[in-house]
């Protein structure tokens, strides 16, 4: 037996998530029984409208969506894409990569007057060899950036510190939406 204690397990607080811990009970009964899925949560969230809160949707065009990432690399990281999705972006006629690249206008404007970051990546991964994580349909990202965003913590814990929930950054968003009419 060691004379030493073992070492504690290190922690990252983040007393936001108990609210969201305790209200998924209550959540899952009022989504009711589970819904039919076409695997790939673009889609899925192209034909639920009625569920855009719920899935972070920001704006729905007649075409496409503006999204909040639940898995963002930074607060505030949007996902843009068509309704209908595609493996790669030639196999849209050249309108709809114009309609697709429009809306990526319409939610960098929207970035930039809701967070005012100091920069953004914009990008998109064609195929699961490039990092896409929903290969079947092509989606863009733009991912906010302040200098000193990545500070120590990814590099010592391995881990990304976000500073505001989804619901929140959603509510942020919704607001210039509505306010530039979207």
């Amino acid at each position: 037996m060691s004379e030493h204690p073992p070492e504690e397990q290190p922690a990252l607080q983040a007393p936001w998530r108990s609210q969201y811990i305790d209200n998924l009970d209550a959540t899952e009964k009022q989504a009711g029984p589970p819904k039919p899925t076409s695997g790939c949560f673009i889609r899925d969230y192209w034909l639920s409208p009625n569920d855009d809160i719920t899935n972070h949707v920001i704006v729905r065009t007649t075409d496409g969506l503006i999204m909040l990432n639940r898995y963002p690399y930074t607060g505030g990281h949007l996902l843009v894409a068509l309704g209908d999705g595609r493996p790669r972006l030639l196999d849209y006629s050249p309108a709809q990569r114009a309609t697709l690249w429009a809306l990526a206008d319409t939610a960098l404007d929207l970035m930039e007057r809701t967070l005012e970051p100091q920069g953004v990546n914009i990008g998109m991964n064609q195929g699961r060899a490039s990092g896409a994580g929903v290969p079947q349909h092509v989606h863009i990202h733009l991912v906010p950036r302040w200098n000193g965003d990545v500070n120590f913590m990814a590099v010592v814990g391995n881990v990304r510190v976000l500073s505001s929930s989804l619901d929140l950054m959603a509510s942020r968003y919704r607001k210039t939406a509505a306010a530039l009419r979207l």
